[in-house]
């Protein structure tokens, strides 16, 4: 399995806008690739900005390429998120679970 995370910042008087906005744009687009198995996203309003972290849980690298590209560690944007982040992170990044524990 792999997990693939991405990290962007919005400013925390818009951060219920985009968090709105991810649920109801990237969540649908992340979920119709086959071999996602787990899509979170976290948030963190820290003073006036608001991180996202958007975690992504593939069934192999393959998948992830479905979704991103030959280039799995760069990061997606979509047109709307030029009105929200207050920067564009260049790459996402990859981490193979090499073990799991469904216990507490």
């Amino acid at each position: 399995m792999i997990v693939r995370m991405w990290h962007g910042m919005v400013d925390a008087s818009k951060s219920e806008e985009y968090a709105e906005f991810m649920k109801k744009r990237a969540a649908p687009d992340y979920s119709s690739v086959d071999g996602l198995k787990k899509l979170l996203f976290l948030r963190n309003i820290e003073a006036d900005i608001a991180h996202f972290l958007l975690v992504t849980y593939w069934d192999s690298m393959e998948s992830v390429k479905k979704f991103a590209g030959d280039r799995p560690k760069k990061a997606k944007y979509y047109p709307e998120d030029d009105g929200f982040l207050l920067e564009k992170e260049e790459t996402a990044a990859l981490y193979e679970v090499f073990y799991e524990s469904s216990d507490a």
